[in-house]
């Protein structure tokens, strides 16, 4: 595809679906080339570098996060908490490009705006609205960090060793506690976890709230 005819857009969105199958090690200019079908130099034209790049695209995902409606605060919050988890789960990349750029853009300014909203219809004020903000995106954001490690991990290796398999519970096999808890969380459904956690959460704040 020649750059006349190549747009930012297109790069974006096929930096994404790179970014889903390879992770952030497989994204190079040259493998996106061939995925558009054109040189890497065209695509230059419309981004600066490859950090550039992990931006836009990290900065696109954000828009799928829907905007709730603010009638019921804690609705709201638990709706765009559940956008946010499946986004990264979706999107697993996107958790290490946090620890490696700085991801800004109007996709997650949208996204952050109307969940100081949320919590600003619940009655909270000044830093209080940031606190809230903060521990329900930090919870969201640990929950979905080892969901999301795995997907990736699975990804680049479908099935686990069995040796790997065997040292791991032989190492969980020495700790009881650990061991006993570990049972059955193969068949645990993660977002158990999370809506358990955000009960405790928005409890948490409703309390704040009420006193």
């Amino acid at each position: 595809m020649p750059r006349e005819t190549l747009t930012k857009d297109q790069i974006v969105q096929a930096a994404i679906e790179l970014l889903d199958a390879e992770g952030l090690d497989g994204l190079s200019m040259r493998q996106l080339g061939n995925r558009l079908n054109s040189a890497a130099t065209a695509v230059y034209w419309h981004v600066k570098n490859k950090d550039n790049l992990v931006v836009l695209a990290a900065d696109a995902v954000w828009s799928e996060v829907s905007l709730a409606e603010l009638n019921d605060w804690r609705t709201a919050a638990t709706t765009m908490a559940h956008d946010l988890y499946a986004m990264i789960l979706r999107h697993p990349w996107l958790v290490p490009a946090m620890s490696t750029h700085i991801l800004y853009g109007p996709g997650k300014a949208r996204h952050d705006d109307h969940l100081l909203a949320v919590f600003e219809t619940a009655g909270f004020t000044g830093r209080a609205v940031t606190e809230a903000v903060n521990v329900v995106f930090t919870f969201v954001l640990g929950t979905a960090l080892g969901a999301s490690a795995e997907i990736a991990s699975r990804r680049r290796t479908p099935t686990l060793d069995d040796t790997l398999i065997a040292e791991i519970t032989q190492i969980a096999a020495q700790f009881p506690r650990l061991n006993a808890h570990s049972q059955g969380w193969d068949s645990q459904d993660p977002r158990d976890a999370l809506d358990s956690g955000l009960t405790t959460i928005l409890d948490g704040l409703q309390t704040r709230l009420d006193q």
